[in-house]
């Protein structure tokens, strides 16, 4: 959720101002033909928690000619059905949330979207961090599809009551120091494992994601050649060494199993982009407090961010490019921020109190708008290819045949790179 949002200096007059100037300009007719005074629906798409659902009403209270209507699905299915409304001409929603792994994948077809430069996007360049810009924009420079949200800088996000009675430290900086390496952190694993019964990660898949975001080349070189062999190879072994090990407990996100774990103790870590954090704490309400943040071993490393487009099938593109605009304002993102976890996109935001000086009670006080802002300033995230989500979810799958027992780890390699060859030419 895979899922940049905007901030600058003095970040929430200007939002106050902003939301003033959308509230008075919001009741003008649009170009889907509607006379002033007229509802106008704008529907958006998206996965997981984009913190909409708080700041729908307090839009809708301020544009009172303007009905949202949220469609949350599943990660995978809502690029797909995108993909498909684009090539069919029709059914595509007036807002769409797009993941960095596919975005090139959609940038591609620059022609399936409104062009945010020639709605006046061009004054949020300086805002954001370059290459988060740079991501949503046409090879040629002259076709902006997106805006970014947020950005997925790393951290590991522990349940400290479960290492507690681990007999494990539970100190944020003791456990940072428990796993500097990858290598530590299998050993970890297995010491958690054989003291509690219980299983120390989530699933394979979310151990494979974020190594892969260190590396220095994804599946991708920016010739959209396909590099099996490198980065992809190095966060594949580690994952079959952890399913070897026996301390993964081979759930599937965001499905049932999965969000139960958070409250039953089925694991005790997993990895923690800024955006996790809202899933957690709406997952598992109970074990506030329980939670905390450690460094993310080997350092660094970014796994997702997300983006919102306009595709030209949405019969209002003026009332959603004032929506999206406002989404991004710096009022919002860090409301988004406080209540989900989605850090922004923009750095100017990074030095406001408001984000400095916020520490997250449900992750036992833990200094959230400290830690994830240096992660992101640091961040070089790598090129994501035209076929990199779908690749990622071909990978996925294998990873998820081990977990069930279908196909043996040893195997797993030969497997993964057939899929993913198979990904990159379909």
């Amino acid at each position: 959720m895979t899922p940049s949002w905007t901030r600058w200096a003095r970040a929430v007059a200007v939002g106050a101002i902003s939301l003033t100037m959308v509230a008075a300009c919001s009741g003008s007719s649009t170009t889907g033909g509607s006379g002033a005074g007229d509802k106008v629906t704008l529907r958006i798409n998206f996965w997981g928690d984009f913190g909409l659902d708080q700041l729908k009403t307090k839009y809708e209270a301020a544009n009172t000619n303007v009905r949202i209507v949220l469609n949350s699905g599943e990660y995978n299915a809502q690029h797909e059905d995108l993909q498909k409304k684009l090539v069919a001409g029709s059914g595509a929603p007036d807002i769409a949330a797009i993941d960095e792994g596919f975005m090139v994948q959609f940038r591609s077809q620059a022609d399936q979207f409104v062009n945010l430069l020639d709605k006046g996007a061009a004054s949020y360049e300086s805002k954001y961090l370059p290459w988060k810009w740079k991501q949503s924009l046409s090879a040629d420079g002259k076709t902006q599809i997106a805006l970014g949200t947020d950005v997925g800088g790393l951290a590991m996000c522990y349940r400290s009551d479960l290492f507690a009675a681990a007999g494990l430290p539970t100190e944020r900086d003791q456990v940072s120091a428990l796993w500097p390496t990858w290598d530590r952190f299998i050993e970890v694993g297995r010491d958690y494992t054989a003291r509690s019964g219980k299983k120390f990660i989530d699933s394979g898949t979310n151990l494979f994601n974020p190594i892969l975001g260190q590396q220095p080349v994804g599946f991708y070189d920016e010739q959209d050649q396909l590099r099996m062999e490198g980065g992809p190879k190095v966060a594949f072994d580690y994952t079959m060494r952890a399913q070897q090990a026996g301390i993964s407990a081979n759930l599937t996100s965001f499905q049932t199993d999965w969000n139960r774990g958070f409250t039953t103790g089925a694991f005790a870590v997993l990895a923690c982009p800024a955006w996790m954090l809202g899933h957690i704490k709406e997952t598992a309400p109970t074990t506030d407090g329980k939670w905390d943040i450690a460094a993310v071993p080997g350092g660094g490393g970014n796994w997702g961010g997300s983006f919102l487009t306009i595709p030209k099938q949405s019969k209002n593109p003026d009332e959603a490019y004032r929506l999206l605009e406002w989404l991004v304002q710096p009022e919002q993102q860090i409301e988004i921020f406080k209540q989900v976890g989605n850090l922004p996109s923009q750095p100017g935001l990074y030095t406001d109190p408001a984000i400095t000086e916020f520490t997250n009670p449900f992750f036992g006080g833990a200094p959230v708008g400290q830690i994830f802002p240096k992660m992101a300033q640091g961040l070089t995230p790598q090129y994501l290819g035209r076929r990199n989500g779908p690749t990622r979810v071909a990978v996925e799958q294998v990873i998820g045949r081990v977990q069930n027992n279908s196909l043996k780890a040893d195997a797993a390699w030969a497997e993964a790179v057939k899929a993913a060859e198979k990904a990159a030419t379909s």
